[in-house]
């Protein structure tokens, strides 16, 4: 089971339209997925089409990490009526802020980690929208995780933040999870005719490098909708959703070599 973070140090980059897209990959292309809301907003989790009545949630399982809480703060996405597959959430909730403190416990900070175990067998593939701050439920996720994919966009502020969290990850790693690594940096919300957004995409490459991951992801309305309707981008119509699906598509062939997931064939939309 591999386990990836999707994480931003600066809130409004899209980074739970990225996690809900490169969820909407994985599920296109069979590979058995869960998607961990650990934003105290819990945008994927109603970017998912889930039912929570008489369900647990992820700050029950932070409470107690034991298989039964476990498995009860997970459910089926809507999404698993478009075709079959694997697709659930660990359903998110406001209540994690209480998990967000700037100091965690060493104990506290291994909870989802130790969640996860108790259903290693049953997913290929775990990311985890992470909350946009460096505090205890961003480093809870890294601990837990194999890789880390920081979202960014191509802004004023863009270098600082990936830079702040490329030095995060790497702090994490020496000091509490020698496996965590960086997958790369993801430009999201790029406008190709712009001379700025290209700048800064240069800027960022400069600095970077190789991190840069390619594609980027150019701003288009098709995500917010698909997300707006609680439906996989694969399925949504029209040649913006489907050239923004085929883009996740990249990405995700990234994360399945990175981590060798296994996968039942090739990228196939719904």
């Amino acid at each position: 089971m591999h386990v990836l973070s999707v994480s931003s140090l600066k809130g409004g980059v899209g980074k739970t339209t990225v996690t809900l897209g490169l969820a909407s990959a994985a599920f296109a292309r069979g590979v058995r997925t869960l998607v961990v809301d650990l934003d105290p907003q819990s945008d994927v989790s109603t970017g998912m089409d889930i039912q929570v009545a008489g369900r647990l949630n992820v700050a029950d399982v932070l409470a107690n990490p034991k298989e039964k809480v476990v498995r009860q703060a997970i459910t089926s996405s809507g999404w698993a009526k478009v075709h079959p597959g694997t697709i659930d959430v660990m359903i998110g909730s406001p209540s994690a802020i209480n998990f967000d403190g700037p100091h965690p416990s060493v104990r506290d900070v291994w909870k989802l980690e130790e969640a996860l175990a108790t259903i290693e067998a049953d997913y290929d593939l775990v990311l985890i929208d992470c909350a946009p701050s460096l505090n205890a439920l961003t480093r809870t996720a890294w601990a837990a995780s194999d890789r880390v994919i920081v979202i960014t966009e191509p802004g004023l502020f863009s270098v600082a933040a990936a830079d702040r969290a490329l030095r995060a990850i790497e702090e994490i790693r020496r000091g509490l999870s020698p496996r965590l690594q960086p997958l790369g940096i993801v430009v999201n919300r790029v406008r190709p005719q712009s001379i700025e957004h290209q700048f800064r995409i240069k800027e960022l490459r400069d600095m970077f490098g190789p991190l840069v991951l390619t594609p980027q992801l150019p701003e288009r309305t098709s995500l917010q909708q698909a997300q707006g309707a609680a439906k996989p981008l694969h399925i949504w119509p029209g040649d913006s959703a489907q050239e923004l699906a085929a883009d996740f598509d990249a990405l995700l062939d990234r994360i399945v070599r990175t981590g060798r997931i296994p996968v039942a064939g090739a990228s196939t939309g719904a």
